[in-house]
């Protein structure tokens, strides 16, 4: 299936009743092919998300945002492929160019007046190619350890900041924290209502590996479309790589503990695509016990390397 654009996956729940989008972060390949694994054993679209930190980690844009797009080219299921907060109006440049499907520009820790200013010239740059637009309006905790969880957006400032740069999605504060290893978020729900009642585009809830699935479907029902999940993630990855290193003290080939790893993820994405209702709801992730998966059923187990 081709590159999806972002902005007709993030559409497509509007017209169609309550839905949210599931968007993953992509650190290395594995992580890409996992998400996809993951959307099409679920059979629902997704978003793929570079950040600029994963950007930084690999010492540039090109090689991870080519493999990347390369695994979304490849998908059977609509994916898109989106850059993270960035803060570089240089590497937004670069995602257009390399053929990103949108960017998410983030100018939240400036003064409002100069966050309207900068994102609005960076719509301009990115409606000219045809990318579509995030920004964050009312600082998400957690980025680059500064946490700031009683932070948040207000209504009628959220649409005036649409109306003024153009955007298309909005990154709202409504008491989540990025790189949370608990997930014990105190979501505002009013709040996020009433967000979803004033701003005429997509939310985006970032911050989402600290919200309980029964959050993070409460907040998709209260007004949330894009669902930003990293961290969460990563601990399944981690945790499944850790299990297959202790089993077996003498195993040296990469493929051995990531492909169990990439296998991990692709069963939780399936899952969570079914908690944030882009899919039919999934039982509990399988258990990794050293050789293989159990528990997962046919619908959502995705076959290992």
């Amino acid at each position: 299936m081709p590159l999806t654009g972002t902005g007709a996956i993030a559409a497509a729940p509007t017209a169609n009743g309550v839905r949210g989008v599931g968007a993953f972060n992509v650190i290395q390949l594995e992580h890409a092919q996992a998400i996809v694994a993951g959307a099409e054993a679920a059979g629902a679209p997704v978003i793929l998300q570079i950040s600029e930190n994963a950007v930084r980690y690999h010492g540039a844009l090109a090689p991870i945002a080519a493999a990347t797009l390369t695994v979304a080219r490849a998908a059977k299921v609509p994916v898109a492929v989106h850059l993270d907060h960035a803060t570089s109006v240089e590497l937004v440049h670069e995602a257009v160019e390399l053929g990103l499907t949108s960017v998410m520009f983030d100018a939240s820790a400036l003064a409002y007046e100069d966050n309207v200013r900068a994102t609005a010239e960076v719509v301009e740059h990115c409606h000219a190619a045809g990318v579509w637009v995030e920004a964050e309006l009312g600082q998400v905790g957690g980025k680059d350890g500064v946490h700031a969880p009683g932070v948040r957006t207000d209504p009628a400032e959220a649409a005036a900041f649409v109306a003024a740069t153009g955007v298309d999605a909005l990154a709202v504060a409504v008491g989540t924290s990025h790189a949370m290893l608990t997930r014990d978020a105190a979501l505002d729900f009013e709040l996020i209502a009433r967000l979803h009642e004033a701003v005429p585009v997509p939310l985006v809830l970032h911050g989402s590996s600290g919200v309980a699935d029964r959050d993070l479907t409460a907040a998709v029902d209260a007004g949330m479309t894009k669902v930003n999940i990293a961290t969460h993630l990563n601990q399944v990855f981690t945790t499944t790589v850790r299990q297959a290193l202790a089993d077996n003290a003498r195993l040296v080939d990469t493929r051995r503990y990531l492909g169990p790893a990439r296998t991990a993820v692709a069963a939780e994405v399936a899952r969570l695509l079914g908690v944030l209702k882009a899919a039919p709801p999934l039982p509990a992730p399988a258990t990794y016990h050293g050789s293989g998966f159990r528990g997962a059923t046919k619908q959502g187990a995705v076959q290992a390397p």
